[in-house]
């Protein structure tokens, strides 16, 4: 330090001392002319001394006064920039003349102060207002140094763990029960028990350099309640169905059973009494299978097995189904030779149960179907097929994949469903929607490829 304050004293007198000998060789030769003539042109002695201590001092008193405005002026300078480097804007530069070097030196220090504390208010405004949003939203975010050590935690996170950010910060992972949380695959569901709520929560982890030093960004989203909400939705949909159609099942039943006790207490049976109860339990029958094949659509949605990968040639697998279709002639719009890794038997399911749904929609309009392909990337390569018809469209896009809504009189209400579902077993997605150019529908399979 003092070796730096050494190098620094020498400069400034070094500086100090330029300016000073500037200011004396810029009046030296006058000087010198001047006191030249006073001892050759034959003054008495005394004016000559008196002449010559005048003149001097003179000299060295401008040559002073010179030195002391610039170095002044400098100060000036360095105790202003001194104050913005300390965060203090309220000090301005005064001093100059208009047009001048000085003024303009000023007003740029002066511009520039407005402009570092215009910066800097919005710099705590923007502070603010992402520590409100941190302290608002129901997620727990957590900074961890380069030694595991928490730096920063919003108010969620505080909740979650049961303590203020004074008894948190500096504490390492490890002591707050999070070493999981800085190790292993991100994004991730894992089941947590914190000193403020248990629960199943979705760790999401990035990083971020603050002084030049990494820090890990921890995210924990709370999924019990979204996972219960959605758990009671299913059930109540669920419910719904079940009810619908056992009552359907439920209410020829009662009424049958009602009639036929009705027969049987009849004095004196009518004619063909047999014939009529033997009818009746025929129909409770078929009633009861009927049910008991609903109930077994149930296990077969659930029991869709894992996809069994393999090499499929996309143009060889779309053939094979569209030739499948004898009711009405498909159009094939050849695509790009693509191979990918599918299970070959439940993407031809998948693909009959959609070209089955477009040419039974095309019987009323008469329209044509059309089947075509494409590799897309959207972010990573994907597949994508579309099929297209020109039926009447999707009348109720709202219920399109629940299970068991059709409106068709001998549909089940499970092939977009099974559908769906072997799409997204595939890490791919099916959308349905109407056709943008003309009336119809349009269904899109895109699988990564």
């Amino acid at each position: 330090m003092e070796k730096g304050s050494g190098k620094k004293t020498r400069y400034r007198i070094f500086y100090e001392t330029r300016i000073l000998l500037l200011a004396l060789g810029s009046g030296f030769c006058g000087v010198s002319i001047a006191l030249i003539l006073i001892w050759t042109w034959g003054f008495t002695l005394k004016a000559e001394l008196t002449l010559t201590m005048f003149i001097v001092l003179g000299w060295l008193g401008f040559a002073m006064a010179a030195r002391e405005r610039v170095i002044s002026t400098m100060r000036m300078i360095s105790n202003l920039l001194a104050a913005l480097r300390e965060g203090d804007y309220q000090l301005r530069a005064h001093g100059g003349v208009r047009d001048d070097v000085l003024k303009e030196v000023n007003r740029e220090i002066n511009s520039l102060a407005d402009i570092l504390q215009e910066q800097r208010r919005g710099a705590l405004e923007a502070t603010a207002l992402l520590r409100k949003v941190m302290d608002e939203i129901e997620i727990a975010v957590m900074a961890f140094d380069p030694d595991e050590k928490l730096r920063l935690i919003n108010r969620h996170g505080e909740r979650l763990l049961g303590k203020s950010l004074d008894e948190l910060k500096g504490r390492t992972a490890k002591e707050l029960g999070m070493i999981d949380c800085l190790t292993g695959e991100a994004p991730r569901i894992l089941e947590f028990a914190f000193p403020g709520r248990t629960g199943r929560w979705e760790l999401r982890r990035g990083t971020y350099r603050e002084h030049g030093l990494p820090h890990q960004l921890i995210v924990l989203s709370d999924l019990t309640r979204a996972l219960r909400e959605e758990e009671r939705q299913a059930w109540q949909r669920l419910v719904q169905v079940l009810r619908h159609e056992i009552n359907n099942s439920l209410a020829p039943i009662h009424s049958l059973a009602d009639s036929l006790c009705t027969i049987l207490l009849r004095h004196p049976r009518p004619d063909q009494w047999e014939e009529d109860i033997r009818q009746g339990l025929e129909v409770i029958a078929n009633r009861s299978r009927s049910l008991n094949r609903f109930m077994s659509s149930y296990s077969k949605i659930t029991k869709l097995p894992k996809p069994n990968l393999r090499d499929v040639d996309v143009d060889e697998c779309i053939r094979r189904v569209v030739e499948l279709e004898t009711r009405m002639p498909i159009t094939v719009i050849p695509g790009p030779s693509i191979v990918i890794k599918a299970d070959s038997d439940q993407l031809d399911q998948l693909l009959i149960n959609l070209l089955k749904n477009a040419v039974e929609a095309v019987t009323e309009t008469s329209g044509s179907v059309h089947v075509a392909w494409k590799k897309v990337v959207m972010p990573t390569p994907c597949l994508e097929i579309t099929i297209e018809d020109e039926g009447p469209g999707i009348l109720n896009p709202d219920n399109l994949f629940v299970p068991f809504f059709t409106t068709k009189s001998d549909g089940s209400g499970l092939g977009l469903m099974l559908s769906r579902q072997i799409a997204e077993a595939h890490n791919g997605a099916l959308i349905l929607e109407n056709r943008a150019d003309r009336q119809g529908c349009r269904a899109c399979l895109r699988i990564p490829c």
